[in-house]
């Protein structure tokens, strides 16, 4: 079996992949927070295991054994926060890192009864969808980083990178920057590095790294 140190490289890798294509093996080891080093020598080990293949110009892709495992490390991961957050009433900015202690720990059984428990939800808290859910298509979603002002925007979800910042998602939070949450975009100030939003009468501003970390939808 997988040790959980490997399951959280299958898990990142899974998530990078979420944000865009191919998967470089530098931007896995950013998110984990490892030197380049240490991020060869575990993908070496991941390969001789038979969860991941690293090829020239594909960068890192999990073979079918490494994704089955890191989507049921996803599903109960994000299956967790739902519970934490819609049961049990954690602060959403404190669902991610509870989930990610109990996601190694929950069973095949645990799992499905805790899914029917919370009627089979699509997504997390945070807007991501669940494997092996009613996925919602989000196909034309973008960062709202690449939004241009003037334009009508929906929230579809948060990137699963941000929410290893619990200050990020309280200020999302708090701002109402929430999957299903409209917004007009203000002004669009790359220079500055400032995107601003407006709703009901009210402005927020973001950084463009906090922009980049919001996928919404344009009105058409």
């Amino acid at each position: 079996m997988a040790t959980p140190t490997i399951e959280e490289y299958l898990e990142t890798i899974y998530i990078v992949g979420m944000e865009s294509l191919p998967v470089r093996s530098a931007r896995v080891a950013e998110a984990m927070g490892v030197s380049a080093p240490t991020m060869t020598d575990t993908l070496r080990r991941m390969a001789q295991q038979g969860y991941v293949q690293s090829e020239r110009g594909a960068g890192v892709v999990l073979t079918a054994k490494g994704r089955e495992l890191a989507e049921t490390l996803v599903r109960r991961h994000r299956l967790s926060e739902r519970w934490l957050v819609d049961v049990l009433g954690l602060d959403w900015s404190q669902a991610h890192e509870e989930a990610c202690r109990l996601e190694h720990a929950i069973s095949q059984e645990v799992e499905e009864r805790l899914a029917r428990v919370l009627e089979y939800p699509a997504t997390c808290p945070h807007g991501n969808p669940i494997p092996g859910s009613s996925i919602r298509t989000d196909g034309d979603a973008m960062p709202l980083s690449q939004a241009a002002g003037g334009e009508e925007v929906t929230v579809v979800r948060l990137s699963p990178l941000a929410e290893e910042d619990p200050a990020l998602l309280d200020y999302f939070r708090r701002n109402g920057l929430v999957p299903g949450a409209t917004f007009r975009v203000a002004e669009v100030s790359p220079a500055a590095g400032v995107v601003t939003l407006e709703a009901g009468g009210s402005t927020v501003s973001l950084g463009m790294k906090g922009a980049s970390s919001i996928w919404v939808q344009v009105s058409r």
